[in-house]
């Protein structure tokens, strides 16, 4: 199961956050772990540079991307290697979404569709899709009509 999908940014402040059966009392202790690990280990990193931890048999990839740090945390099936497709689909749709790799702005500009791609990518802790075009169409916005 996918327990977490997280964006901050450089500061450690959660810019959105996903977790699927992780009980409330346990979210902020994940959430202060991964700020931390982020702030330990992804100073001076390469955009999209991935990091591979482990804490309580549950595995955490995650990396920067542009001015965001992206948190993915799974436990049985999904090991480092399924995690690593599920980050790159998500690394793919915010990029997509936003257009070019994000600041924190453009990040927060684009917030609604960045939303959207992760409902489509994590439904209930589980990978849904990882088609860049189906995603795509699938949180495709239309603007409101005129009658």
């Amino acid at each position: 199961m996918l327990l977490a999908v997280l964006f901050s940014n450089t500061d450690g402040n959660i810019l959105i956050e996903r977790f699927h059966g992780v009980p409330a009392e346990e979210r902020l202790h994940w959430r202060s772990f991964l700020v931390k690990l982020g702030a330990e280990n992804l100073r001076g990193a390469k955009s999209e540079e991935l990091f591979v931890a482990s804490h309580k048999s549950v595995y955490i990839i995650y990396t920067m991307l542009g001015d965001v740090c992206i948190y993915v945390v799974g436990k049985d099936e999904y090991d480092e290697l399924a995690l690593t497709e599920v980050i790159n689909v998500i690394i793919s749709s915010v990029k997509d979404a936003c257009q070019k790799t994000p600041t924190e702005r453009l990040f927060l500009d684009k917030y609604g569709k960045v939303c959207l791609c992760l409902d489509e990518i994590v439904w209930k802790g589980m990978l849904e899709n990882t088609d860049k075009s189906r995603i795509r169409r699938l949180i495709r916005l239309k603007p409101p009509t005129d009658f």
